[in-house]
């Protein structure tokens, strides 16, 4: 829900071995567009129990009665709203659902849930507008966000250098990409050598992609066996390679592999880096470029930090070491471009 180049439009399986990537039951789409690819791409995730206590002490609510934590509307965010947005009353944010905790069906398989929704709700509540909360996919939302279909996304999305040439940017989470693997491993993952020889499942056309074939590159140049690399088609099939042997580690976005390690007994998280490596990245949300509801929403967020209604939803979904304590805008002119790369 953080991203750099990503494949979408026709899918197909098949099974495709090259030097540094295994292709196994995957989507494997024909057109690459580089504002596509980033923090995460969530799968389709299994249904859960209406509640589920984790070993964190966390007790996480998967029902359709969330009871969400709410905000009070801030007259100064609220008045900050281009008046064409604000028009109709009602704030029209994209999201994903198919990645625990970040934004998932809830155990009606309908209702959309998770700590993206909640923070929408808090900013759609400090703007003073009612959210009106549209699920889509991955592929769909730069597209439908130029297009004006929707006003606002919150799903994991991650800054980029591709990214700031089309949408403005709202901070508002940290953002790193976790390695899980067997809870029985000895894994250890820091960097490049960790993963010399090792089978990594990834979602194509990811931030987190990006890092594995940097790292690739770098273990190539140290004439170590490069990592193969394999892609599924859900969440349900990546865990079931990995828990099963097929795959040595899992590369996915922290609040998932986090998750599963305090809800599972058979995983364990093993590894943590930043979604932007080499350099840093933050999640945010994302509207079209000059449009000017960004600095409203980072106005709305920054309320919420300072009321303590933002920890609050980070807390409930067991994210509270992502918390940032300032939302920024983050423009194509106030990007700062990572060393060694071009904007």
């Amino acid at each position: 829900m953080l991203r750099t180049t990503r494949t979408f439009a026709g899918h197909e399986t098949k099974l495709r071995t090259t030097k540094s990537k295994l292709v196994a039951l995957a989507v494997l789409p024909a057109v690459v567009l580089p504002v596509l690819a980033g923090c995460s791409d969530p799968g389709a995730s299994a249904a859960q129990p209406e509640s589920e206590a984790a070993k964190n002490g966390i007790v996480y609510n998967t029902s359709v009665e969330q009871n969400r934590i709410r905000g009070e509307k801030d007259a100064a965010a609220a008045g900050s709203v281009p008046a064409a947005i604000a028009k109709d009353g009602k704030l029209t944010v994209a999201t994903t659902a198919g990645s625990i905790p970040l934004s998932f069906h809830a155990t009606d398989d309908k209702t959309p849930i998770g700590v993206e929704v909640d923070i929408a709700q808090l900013v759609a509540d400090k703007l003073g507008l009612e959210l009106d909360l549209q699920v889509t996919s991955w592929e769909n939302w730069p597209l439908k966000t130029q297009s004006g279909d929707f006003e606002a996304v919150f799903s994991n999305v991650g800054i980029n250098a591709a990214r700031v040439k089309l949408f403005d940017f709202s901070t508002y989470r940290a953002a790193y990409m976790g390695f899980e693997a067997k809870k029985s491993s000895t894994y250890n993952i820091k960097g490049s050598d960790d993963i010399s020889g090792l089978k990594i499942s990834v979602g194509s056309g990811t931030n987190q992609e990006k890092i594995l074939l940097a790292w690739n590159k770098e273990l190539e140049v140290k004439g170590k066996a490069p990592a193969t690399l394999q892609y599924y088609s859900s969440d349900a099939d990546t865990i079931l390679a990995l828990s099963s042997g097929r795959t040595d580690l899992n590369l996915a976005p922290y609040p998932s592999v986090t998750y599963r390690e305090n809800t599972r007994d058979d995983l364990k998280v093993v590894g943590k880096v930043n979604a932007g490596w080499p350099a840093e990245t933050l999640v945010a949300a994302t509207t079209l470029k000059g449009n000017g509801l960004a600095p409203a929403i980072t106005d709305a967020l920054n309320s919420t930090i300072k009321d303590g209604s933002y920890g609050k939803v980070l807390e409930r979904w067991g994210l509270s070491e992502e918390a940032i304590p300032e939302s920024k805008t983050v423009t194509e002119a106030t990007f700062v471009t990572p060393a060694g790369t071009t904007k």
